[in-house]
């Protein structure tokens, strides 16, 4: 492999820095190795990104990205409060890096340094946003300004308030300490309060699973649901509605006329009393049969519906 600088073989100037740079799955070990690979000059830098730049020259970009591999460390650093792995992190930094290699321009008079913050800052932001919670809590531009600050804009409160001898307990903002905020980056006090909630909330499982002793938990699931609008719960309701009007009229066309005003009297008339249609023994005193034998064509009857309204489903 080649040699990453031109420079002296000494023993603080290795002949190969490449061979710095640890195997994978040593955190430690890459983070020394980064912070030993040595720096550019501003004459090497430049030399470097225009071979990159007018010659495609894929040596040249991967000695600009090793050497400020440290910058990316330092940064990543700074973002370790959001509870996400160091490691990856510094991943989405060394993209961001790359990402400005790529653009980097070395006849504006501007050092890689600074123009790779910008991209490396930038790559971290998305993937803090896109993985500190399952759902985003900023979307706006302000309120990733909101994200990024409110923080450590509340640390510093503490700090004055300890400074203060005041409470420091207290976790929440004060009126003062929102409209400070909103001040200094330029929003409304709504928004401060806004992006507060959200960060001091957690997570919930929209239908979580159940507990060890079979019990089903209790979720958002349980209220958010909308049963009149549910596709399957639609489709039975229709399909009621269908076998409650034309289904029962159609059954009741298949009978003779007396099992027919059997069924009506029997389970289909309602008085104004709500007392219902006639008695077994009423219409057996109306066509001169025993009460048993009109139990026994209504039987007849609403099975011979239920088999013409199973045809009609």
């Amino acid at each position: 492999m080649s040699t990453l600088l031109a420079m002296p073989q000494t023993a603080l100037a290795p002949a190969n820095p490449w061979s710095l740079v640890p195997p994978l799955g040593n955190l430690d070990a890459y983070i020394s190795a980064a912070n030993r690979l040595p720096m550019l000059t501003l004459e090497e830098e430049q030399e470097f990104a225009r071979k990159f730049k007018n010659d495609n020259d894929l040596e040249a970009a991967g000695k600009l990205v090793l050497s400020h591999l440290r910058l990316v460390v330092s940064v990543a650093r700074q973002y370790l409060g959001y509870g996400l792995p160091h490691g990856d992190l510094i991943q989405e930094g060394n993209v961001g890096l790359m990402k400005a290699v790529k653009r980097f321009d070395p006849d504006q008079g501007v050092r890689l340094v600074s123009y790779a913050l910008h991209w490396i800052k930038a790559e971290i932001h998305e993937y803090i946003l896109k993985n500190w919670r399952m759902v985003k809590v900023a979307t706006t531009k302000a309120q990733r300004k909101l994200f990024f600050n409110l923080r450590s804009m509340k640390q510093r409160f503490k700090g004055e308030n300890a400074a203060a001898d005041l409470d420091t307990h207290r976790d929440t903002l004060n009126p003062a300490q929102v409209n400070a905020m909103a001040r200094e980056l330029n929003v409304k006090p709504e928004e401060v309060l806004e992006m507060e909630t959200r960060l001091s909330g957690g997570d919930v499982l929209l239908d979580p699973s159940p507990s060890d002793d079979g019990e089903d938990a209790f979720g958002p699931i349980a209220y958010l649901t909308d049963t009149n609008h549910e596709p399957v719960a639609m489709i039975e309701a229709r399909q009621r509605d269908v076998l409650a009007t034309d289904g029962i009229a159609t059954a009741l066309a298949s009978l003779d006329d007396r099992s027919r005003r059997i069924v009506e009297e029997r389970w289909l008339k309602v008085n104004d009393d709500n007392s219902g249609g006639m008695t077994l023994h009423d219409l057996a005193a109306e066509y001169g049969v025993s009460a048993e034998r009109i139990r026994q064509i209504e039987v007849a009857a609403m099975k011979k519906m239920k088999t013409t309204l199973a045809a009609y489903a």
